[in-house]
């Protein structure tokens, strides 16, 4: 069966995501990504003013896809409301060993452009949110379980950079064993 062409639009997406995420934001040129993506200079601005303007839509696209990834990977390795968080490190396990893997992408994003993209901040927030918020529904109902979520996001956030920098392991481990203590209210 024959799978439908992606729209202009869509191969732009794509494009920017692939690119922007394995080689970084400064370093690919909105000419790249039209020669990368096949479409015409007037067609790239018709659907993105800017590059700032397609660097927010990719921060959104890679939003919406990692969080799908991230819960689906999380059931995959047995993820249960409430129940705690043992899937958390080899979900995570299977992002870092994946050979695509180039870190967080928007962590990477806050380094490269920061302020300098109206709008990148608050995405990165958000994501970094909304990934608690589902951390904190494996946590076990009571006090401080949405602090206890925020202390794993950065404990995450730590577990890819040291994952990024070539010490995967480390950083499944360490993460592992701060996640059993923070699970139940300790300190880890």
């Amino acid at each position: 069966m024959e799978t439908p062409a992606l729209s202009a639009r869509e191969r732009i997406m794509t494009t920017a995501h692939d690119l922007f995420y394995r080689d970084g934001i400064r370093a690919t040129g909105v000419d790249k990504l039209i020669a990368e993506s096949g479409v015409a200079k007037l067609t790239f601005y018709r659907h993105f003013a800017s590059k700032d303007t397609l660097v927010l839509a990719f921060l959104e696209y890679r939003h919406a896809r990692w969080m799908a990834w991230f819960v689906d990977a999380l059931g995959r390795h047995g993820a249960h409301a409430g129940r705690g968080l043992p899937a958390l490190a080899d979900a995570l396990a299977e992002w870092f060993r994946d050979p695509a893997f180039r870190g967080c992408a928007f962590i990477n994003s806050v380094v490269e452009v920061g302020a300098s993209v109206p709008g990148a901040l608050e995405i990165a927030r958000q994501h970094k949110e909304e990934m608690e918020q589902v951390i904190a529904e494996l946590l076990p109902q009571g006090d401080g379980r949405a602090e206890r979520a925020r202390a794993i996001g950065v404990a995450v956030d730590g577990a890819v950079v040291r994952a990024q920098m070539g010490t995967v392991d480390e950083a499944i481990t360490g993460l592992a064993a701060l996640a059993a203590g923070a699970a139940h209210g300790g300190r880890g």
